[in-house]
């Protein structure tokens, strides 16, 4: 599932590529994909203007002309491709943007969706259980180690939860346990303050690496992207099990923690 370094990256590609054009056309194949019947989606989209992207989380705000929202969750399996008719992925396609000969297609929506909203704050209320983002130059370590202290439960089951921290979830939650030197396992309640600024020091810097190196998604966002999934073949743990751990060489072992796969290196975390 793409996480906050994902969206990120796709908000920072898409950004220019798309902020003054105009929906021309627009194609729904999936109509669950979406929140309103598709002939108004249609109409409602069509002959508006991008003006700027957003990232809340793990959401993607398109912000219309006229003040409309577009507000994207890829969930998972869900990924993005810009480009013309001729380059679309041979994947399943359920909602089509375009601009001209350009498209912008929104694969994988089978758990994801694509809403509109009339206006900003429709948004608002849509997202406002989002926990605060963990980027923020507000997030600080006191607040954080606040913010963990008050949970009890596992390391994995609050990094994956929006409503304690936004945008981090099955992938980054393993990489940020492993860098801090922490098992995913580990309960908040027990960590020492020591630990708990290990981890928000940890965090900061494996979503900043992360975004940097354009996430972890496997498909180029348009042709010619060298960025984006760069950061997949500099994960340390995540999705590498039975291989050798890069700073011990012991196997890397999955578990399941808190009813979610985590993979961990049992010799580098404690």
């Amino acid at each position: 599932m793409p996480e906050l370094p994902e969206m990120e990256n796709y908000k920072l590609l898409l950004g220019p590529r798309l902020s003054g054009h105009t929906l021309t056309g627009v194609e729904v194949t999936r109509e669950k994909s979406i929140n309103i019947p598709v002939e108004r989606f249609q109409q409602a989209l069509t002959g508006q203007s991008v003006r700027y992207l957003e990232r809340r989380g793990k959401h993607l705000l398109f912000h219309l002309s006229g003040s409309n929202v577009l507000l994207l969750h890829l969930m998972l399996g869900g990924i993005l491709y810009y480009g013309t008719a001729g380059q679309k992925p041979d994947r399943t396609v359920q909602v089509t943007l375009s601009f001209g000969g350009m498209h912008l297609y929104c694969i994988g929506l089978r758990l994801g969706y694509l809403h509109f909203y009339e206006n900003p704050e429709s948004v608002r209320e849509a997202l406002e259980k989002l926990a605060p983002e963990p980027m923020e130059p507000g997030f600080t370590l006191a607040h954080f180690a606040e913010l963990l202290q008050k949970q009890k439960g596992t390391l994995k089951a609050t990094w994956v939860d929006q409503h304690i921290m936004a945008g981090i979830g099955n992938c980054y939650s393993d990489e940020i346990c492993f860098d801090a030197g922490l098992l995913p396992e580990r309960r908040c309640t027990d960590l020492s303050g020591e630990e708990l600024e290990r981890l928000f020091h940890s965090m900061r810097s494996v979503l900043s690496e992360a975004t940097r190196y354009g996430g972890y998604m496997d498909m180029p966002l348009f042709a010619g992207d060298s960025l984006t999934g760069g950061y997949d073949s500099r994960c340390q743990v995540y999705d590498r099990e039975g291989e050798p751990c890069l700073r011990c060489g012991r196997p890397i072992v999955r578990r399941d923690v808190s009813s979610k796969k985590s993979f961990c290196c049992l010799h580098c975390q404690h």
